[in-house]
């Protein structure tokens, strides 16, 4: 029996995600350096008006984070892992506007994995920065 890589795992975990489908959030770009995920304009995620609520982007950079994490083709006999720590810096409001993440891997280490990422607008206006520490079960 073969054992999946990390970015297999990742690939077919974050479709089957039911929070990560009610964020509609979608893989863009993965790769063992980073990853991209965007996260579309929905009226539902709104906090007032059209301004996107600062938990949706929190959520979006945790997953960024994740995502990012598990872009190596290390094999992993497991699928489990978790945020161990995660900051967030808002930026700007974001208004109606599909969002994405950029998530770079800043070090991996064999338990934890550690990432800078920066959210963008549809004008690549930087709407929030988070730091994401990561660790693989």
């Amino acid at each position: 029996m073969t054992t999946a890589t990390r970015s297999e795992i990742i690939r077919a975990f974050l479709p089957a995600s039911p929070f990560a489908q009610q964020l509609g959030l979608s893989i863009e770009r993965l790769d063992a350096e980073g990853a991209e995920l965007r996260m579309p304009y929905d009226p539902a995620l709104a906090t007032f008006g059209d301004t996107v609520h600062g938990g949706a982007i929190a959520s979006l950079i945790d997953t960024a984070g994740m995502v990012a994490a598990w872009g190596d083709d290390e094999p992993s006999a497991r699928a489990a892992g978790a945020t161990v720590s995660m900051s967030v810096d808002y930026v700007a409001a974001a208004r109606a506007s599909d969002l994405i993440a950029r998530a770079r891997v800043v070090r991996r280490g064999r338990s934890l994995c550690f990432m800078l990422v920066e959210v963008v607008d549809d004008d690549e206006r930087v709407v929030a920065t988070g730091q994401v520490c990561h660790r693989f079960a």
